[in-house]
């Protein structure tokens, strides 16, 4: 057997194609080449343990180190700021006293129509830093009022008292009338009460007003209908058809009544009757005479026994209607009965037969001769 002949070599311009020798399998190096590099899995473990790190790294950056807040509540503090908005460093109150238990809770006057009466508003600033605070009145007394300087500056660790001037009107009306002080600066504001009695003759009036009954309440209007300031005193009673169903005596209001103010109220009353009419009268009273009655009257039905009452109704309506529209009727266009034939009549006829008429002759004697 003769060997193989040997393959003719290619030139540069052998106009065939060359052929690419095939790539060696993954992981074995190519004869000559370098080694690839293997590439790292993902296993659930890994990708488990970089979600604890990034998270980790967003909990710690959100979360607030201590000493922050701490230093931004000493901030807060510091400028004055107290928890729900009230000032933690300054005070303001009507002056006369150096403490607390001198000091007046509000700013009491008294005066004729036309007159100025003359105060003072004490600002004491206990804080490191200087406090500058507005002053202005408000309500009916309140807005009376008058300070020598609208804006005061107070400085640390010192009490200015504000000279102010309250004139009553001319036209005033003798009686109470009140109001408010209001001092605003670092951190919050301050509100004094003001009450002025105004001299001339008083007159007492109270009204209780449109009473009603409504989910398990009694509601009401009470109206200062005088000029003196009012602390109204309220008695409940409800009457039902078997008896008293609700007796609460006189007792005070936690309310004070001005003079031309009216005030909306609710009193309780979760013990309503189920089925009953009852009146309930309220009673209101205060100093100086002023008393004043009113009433209202409700019936209380249970709504699953009217329903069913309403349904019995219905039904009986119907049973007759249905009876009515069932019986027979027998009026002017209802046929009568036929009368029976009687003895001797020919069928069909309703006539008798007697014998021959002498005046009925036949057809074929009527033209002959005798």
């Amino acid at each position: 057997m003769s060997p193989p002949a040997p393959r003719p070599s290619r030139t540069p311009d052998d106009p065939r194609p060359r052929r690419t020798p095939p790539a060696p399998p993954p992981g074995r190096t190519p004869p000559g080449g370098t080694p690839p590099v293997p590439r790292p899995r993902l296993t659930p473990s890994v990708l488990a343990a970089v979600l604890t790190v990034v998270f980790a790294a967003l909990l710690h950056a959100l979360t607030p180190f201590p000493a922050a807040a701490a230093a931004a509540a000493a901030d807060d503090t510091a400028a004055g700021a107290a928890p729900g908005g009230a000032p933690a460093d300054w005070t303001a109150r009507p002056a006369g006293g150096a403490g607390d238990r001198d000091a007046r809770p509000y700013v009491y006057l008294e005066g004729t129509p036309g007159t100025a009466l003359q105060d003072r508003l004490a600002v004491t600033n206990s804080g490191r830093a200087p406090l500058t605070v507005r002053l202005r009145g408000d309500g009916r007394a309140g807005a009376w009022a008058r300070f020598a300087d609208d804006t005061v500056t107070v400085p640390p660790r010192t009490r200015a008292e504000v000279p102010l001037a309250l004139t009553v009107p001319p036209a005033a009306t003798p009686g109470d009338a009140s109001g408010e002080l209001v001092a605003t600066g670092r951190g919050g504001e301050v509100r004094v009460p003001v009450r002025v009695r105004i001299g001339g003759p008083t007159l007492a009036a109270l009204t209780v007003e449109d009473v009603e009954i409504a989910g398990g309440a009694i509601r009401y209007a009470l109206v200062n209908r005088g000029n003196a300031l009012l602390r109204p005193r309220l008695a409940v009673r409800v009457e039902g058809v078997f008896g008293t169903l609700l007796d609460r005596p006189e007792r005070p209001l936690p309310l004070e009544l001005a003079p031309g103010r009216r005030v909306e109220r609710t009193e309780p009353w979760p013990d309503a009757p189920a089925l009953d009419a009852v009146t309930v009268r309220l009673r209101v009273a205060a100093e100086g005479g002023a008393r004043d009655e009113a009433e209202a009257s409700e019936t209380y039905v249970p709504v699953a026994p009217a329903a069913g009452g309403g349904l019995l109704l219905l039904g009986g309506l119907a049973a007759l209607a249905s009876r009515a529209y069932r019986k027979p009727r027998t009026g002017r266009g209802a046929p009568l009965p036929p009368e029976p034939p009687e003895a001797g009549a020919l069928p069909g006829t309703g006539a008798s037969h007697r014998g021959p008429d002498p005046d009925h002759r036949p057809l074929a004697q009527a033209g002959a001769r005798p």
